[in-house]
Parts: structure tokens; C-alpha cells; sequence
């Protein structure tokens, strides 16, 4: 009958015995909760998603007339932010400038 192999090594390692965690260590850690994965610790991970902008848009909820929405529809996508120039227009709210690249 054959024999059954050990699944990891021998040795007991007394956990008192583990190294000091170092700053190095602590950059490179990544950060769970619970079984969910957060970011990893140094300033260097990637972001997911689009960068915040400076000036965020708020979402709300507003009710248009049929026929106004579907106007705006019909011209395509970009609808949305065709309604906020539009209304910046008719409020005569100047756009603020681009910024340039870096």
C-alpha cells in the first residue's frame, strides 16, 4: 500500500520566532478585509476606474418632457452633456478652461 507523503515541511516554526515587520514590508502589504481584496499599501498601485476629477459632476434626478428627451436622444450619445451645456448656456455660466496635459 503506498505510503502518504507530508504536505509541508517537518519543522515547527514558533510564530514568536517571525521577523519584526520593517516599513519595506508594511509598503508592500496588501490590504484585505476579510476575504476581499482592498489595494495594495504602496502609492505606486494602480487605480481602478477613471481619475476623480477636480470638479466632479453631481448626479440627480430630473423629469424633461418626452419630446425634449427625445430630441435630445435622437442627436446620440453625449446626450447628458449636451443638457449640462446647454443649461450652462441659458444660465450663461462660462465653462471653465481646459487643462492642459502635463
Amino acid at each position: 500500500m503506498p505510503t502518504k507523503k507530508p504536505a509541508g515541511s517537518a519543522e515547527w516554526t514558533d510564530p514568536d520566532d517571525a521577523p519584526e515587520l520593517t516599513a519595506e514590508m508594511l509598503a508592500r502589504a496588501e490590504i484585505f478585509h476579510g476575504d476581499t481584496f482592498l489595494h495594495q499599501a504602496t502609492a505606486q498601485a494602480p487605480r481602478r476606474g477613471r481619475p476623480k476629477s477636480a470638479a466632479a459632476k453631481q448626479q440627480i434626478s430630473v423629469r424633461l418632457d418626452p419630446e425634449v428627451l427625445a430630441a435630445l436622444r435622437a442627436a446620440g450619445p453625449g446626450w447628458q452633456s449636451r443638457i449640462n451645456d446647454l443649461l450652462r448656456q441659458a444660465l450663461r455660466i462660462r465653462k471653465p478652461p481646459a487643462k492642459r496635459p502635463a
